[in-house]
């Protein structure tokens, strides 16, 4: 019995010798982990945060009847190029009903008062001639009837005016001809033929005849998130990029920021606008969607790796990587880092462009992946 319980034991002690050393044997034969490496590079790191918007004009000008009436004829459309005076439409006027009536009574009332005069007029020449009356009376009396037929030519004027919008001897001032204020390119020409317009008054804004900018003079307008509004400033350089112009990028200079923002969709929005610096003659079109990369660092020709590259100490929290010393074989160094772009980094001192710098994720054997 005791011979068959020492036999177990030695068994069992051989068995976990043997596991034990075929362990040890496994592990050994595993490949070891491989680290590639990578080098700096010299670089240039832009910082940057993205706005999207549109190309508008700088200034658009709203042309505007100072008539109501209906479009008669239109001479103009939208890609013209005008100058200031240019005649852009013709408004027939369609007279209103108790305008009308105001006029002819005035016209009435003038011509009754001119009648008065006249015989006044007529009386005081023919006692002046009998020595009756001085000349002073007699000049008295002749301004009156000027002034009273000087009104009269005047109701039969506003008259003509109410009811066609012009009279004789102010064809070129009439109120039914639309002429440009200013020179540039027609946008749009949003009224046609027939179509009834309203004058601009105090009380209404009137209906827009056509819309005219210079588009030598375009803008870049978008929004920023409240994240990012802190990060810029006026005078900062922009990149902009319109998604109709291919392989193209327009310089602009950021010359506003909102001083209050806007809530959208649940997020606050503040409005900026950047002039851009046409160098060439590419005709970007009013209103193209755009987007503006704002630039807020830049260094050129600096020495950069990747962000991957890069770790941190979990007690100092101070930049390091490291490097290559031997086969396999790495020793920590640590750097100082510039601005980053989100995927390189600029290092300011610590590594040169020889070193080769450990990248974390090791290679394993093909053998095992499989």
């Amino acid at each position: 019995m005791k011979k068959s319980v020492t036999i177990i034991i030695l068994l069992i002690i051989v068995l976990g010798f043997g596991g034990a050393m075929y362990y040890l044997y496994q592990k050994n034969a595993e490949d070891p982990v491989v680290y590639e490496t990578e080098q700096a590079e010299k670089q240039n790191i832009i910082k940057k945060t993205v706005a999207t918007g549109s190309i508008l004009p700088l200034e658009e000008v709203l042309i505007k009847p100072n008539i109501s009436g209906v479009i008669e004829e239109v001479y103009v459309e939208g890609g013209d190029y005008v100058k200031s005076g240019d005649l852009l439409a013709k408004i027939k006027v369609v007279p209103n009903l108790n305008a009308l009536i105001d006029a002819r009574n005035a016209i009435e009332d003038a011509k009754i008062n001119l009648a008065d005069q006249k015989r006044n007029y007529d009386r005081q020449l023919s006692i002046f001639n009998k020595g009756v009356i001085s000349q002073a009376d007699l000049d008295r009396a002749q301004v009156t009837y000027d002034q009273a037929k000087q009104a009269y030519s005047a109701a039969n004027k506003r008259f003509d005016i109410v009811n066609t919008g012009t009279t004789r001897g102010f064809g070129n001032s009439a109120n039914t001809l639309i002429k440009s204020t200013v020179s540039g390119m027609v946008l749009e020409v949003p009224v046609e033929v027939g179509n009834q317009v309203i004058e601009s008054n105090n009380f209404n804004e009137g209906t827009t005849i056509a819309a005219i900018a210079d588009v030598e003079k375009m803008i870049f307008e978008g929004k920023v998130d409240e994240s990012e509004v802190g990060k810029i400033k006026e005078n900062l350089p922009l990149e902009i990029t319109v998604g109709a112009i291919e392989n193209k990028v327009f310089n602009a200079v950021l010359d506003y920021i909102a001083p209050k923002g806007k809530e959208e969709n649940g997020a606050i929005q503040f409005e900026i606008k950047g002039t851009l610096k046409k160098q060439d003659t590419t005709f970007i079109r009013a209103g193209l969607s755009a987007n503006a990369s704002i630039i807020l660092a830049r260094v050129d020709s600096v020495l950069a790796i990747k962000e991957a590259l890069v770790q941190f100490d979990e007690e100092t929290k101070k930049p390091f990587v490291e490097i290559e010393t031997g086969n396999q074989q790495f020793a920590r160094k640590d750097i100082e880092l510039g601005i980053s772009d989100g995927i390189n980094v600029e290092v300011k001192s610590g590594i040169s462009i020889e070193d080769k710098i450990k990248v974390w994720n090791g290679i394993e054997s093909e053998e095992e992946n499989d």
